[in-house]
């Protein structure tokens, strides 16, 4: 081979040197800021239960009472399909996987409320009940994936209430065996940052207290006030929320219900789809980016109960507005009714397999340096591996689907998902 011609360059070696330390400061804050996405799985939906009412059977009973409906109001794949506007080729598979779902995991994420669905006349039995029904359904195989509780809110006049709550149920999960790994705590109306630092506050004087590793528990923000989207110094409050986490933050869940009221809109127009609601959760999404926190849309009150004909009315409206979810890249959301979880895994796994086929191969075209007719970069290639293992973990898509269709190993396809979800893979080995 022949001598490589050299290349000349104007600037000594010193300049790129001294740019570089320049930057370490930045480089480092880049790093600590905005880590990714966390990698691990995201339930599609969260589920609040009142704390007085939540017992051993809530899941199974979730699950059967979901299954009742199905078997009321749309007995089979056809039927479920005419409601929902499902395709053909769809109707059979999203009605099966629905049915499978229900029967083996109907929720994911479970949240026993002590903030406003919480009715009960004594609080600290409740979440002393709440913490050995959740130590024990881990335990014995029957939790959901993720479950903990709502507490009350950091404002004065529930404050000692919600931290003597937190403490209470903490204290009690700790008795039974300790924290489990699918603990979720959520904390509502938050309006200041200050408000954020209290809890991380709490949080690292019950770590020190039981003796575990700081930054073990974190905990989800709840957004329902316009001042936690927008400060009087017109800054973004949920961006300085975040920080004020000091990375403890886990999601940030969109209040429908109370962020509606709280800017005057009228109880017949307070929904998910609002322009209200859009304005806040894309806030919320532009704040989160890259920080590992996730979004979660909120719910509808809109219950699919009583006749067949409102049923149907309900879960189309249930359906539409999860689908639209999806669309903006929220992919969790809440349910308040054993009715909306036949719509909630319809519409994840009809959203899923739609764009599956496609998804793999462009994917697999990326992987193997194919052209094609969509010219992907790296940023697209770690969407589509992304899009791909959320189908894979709500039960959507099949791993020997998506093997066969990408030729990729679940290994490398989470390697395209981001180091995060590479490292997991490997720690799992």
């Amino acid at each position: 081979m022949g001598q490589q011609e050299q290349v000349a360059t104007s600037l000594a070696g010193a300049v790129s040197e001294e740019i570089s330390a320049s930057l370490a400061p930045v480089d480092a804050e880049l790093e600590r800021r905005y880590p990714g996405d966390p990698g691990t799985r995201q339930p599609v939906h969260t589920v609040y239960v009142p704390g007085n009412v939540f017992a051993a059977g809530t899941l199974r009973s979730w699950g059967d009472q979901a299954l009742a409906a199905l078997d009321e109001h749309a007995p089979d794949a056809a039927s479920f399909a005419a409601v929902l506007g499902l395709s053909d080729e769809l109707a059979e598979p999203v009605h099966a996987r629905v049915r499978a779902k229900l029967e083996r995991e109907p929720i994911e994420d479970l949240r026993v409320d002590f903030e406003d669905g919480y009715k009960g006349a004594d609080e600290d039995q409740d979440a002393a009940r709440a913490a050995r029904l959740i130590a024990d359904a881990y335990k014995n195989g029957t939790a959901a994936p993720y479950m903990g509780i709502r507490m009350k809110c950091m404002e004065s006049p529930v404050r000692d209430r919600g931290i003597r709550t937190l403490d209470v149920f903490l204290t009690g999960l700790m008795e039974a065996g300790g924290l489990p790994d699918g603990l979720v705590l959520t904390l509502p109306k938050v309006t200041y940052p200050e408000q954020v630092t209290a809890m991380v506050r709490l949080l690292e004087q019950f770590e020190k207290a039981r003796g575990l590793n700081p930054g073990r528990i974190g905990f989800e923000i709840q957004i329902e006030t316009s001042q936690s989207i927008l400060a009087a110094d017109g800054t973004a409050t949920v961006a300085r929320m975040i920080d004020a986490a000091e990375g403890r933050a886990t999601g940030l869940h969109y209040g429908t219900f109370d962020y509606s009221a709280c800017l005057g809109v009228s109880a017949a127009y307070q929904a998910s789809d609002h322009p209200a609601a859009d304005h806040a959760k894309a806030i919320m999404q532009v704040a989160a980016a890259g920080t590992g926190v996730r979004v979660s849309d909120g719910s509808t009150n809109v219950l699919p109960v009583g006749t067949t004909a409102k049923v149907h009315e309900a879960w189309k409206l249930h359906y539409g507005l999860t689908r639209r979810a999806l669309a903006r890249a929220y992919y969790q959301g809440w349910d308040m009714h054993p009715g909306h979880l036949p719509t909630r895994y319809a519409a994840v796994f009809a959203f899923y397999r739609e764009g599956f086929e496609a998804a793999a191969k462009r994917l697999a075209a990326y992987a193997n340096h194919v052209d094609g007719d969509v010219m992907d970069e790296p940023a697209t290639a770690k969407a589509l591996a992304g899009y791909l293992l959320r189908g894979l973990d709500c039960g959507a898509l099949d791993s020997g689907e998506v093997t066969r269709l990408t030729g990729l190993t679940l290994a490398r396809l989470q390697s395209y998902a981001g180091p995060r979800r590479a490292d997991l893979t490997a720690s799992a080995k």
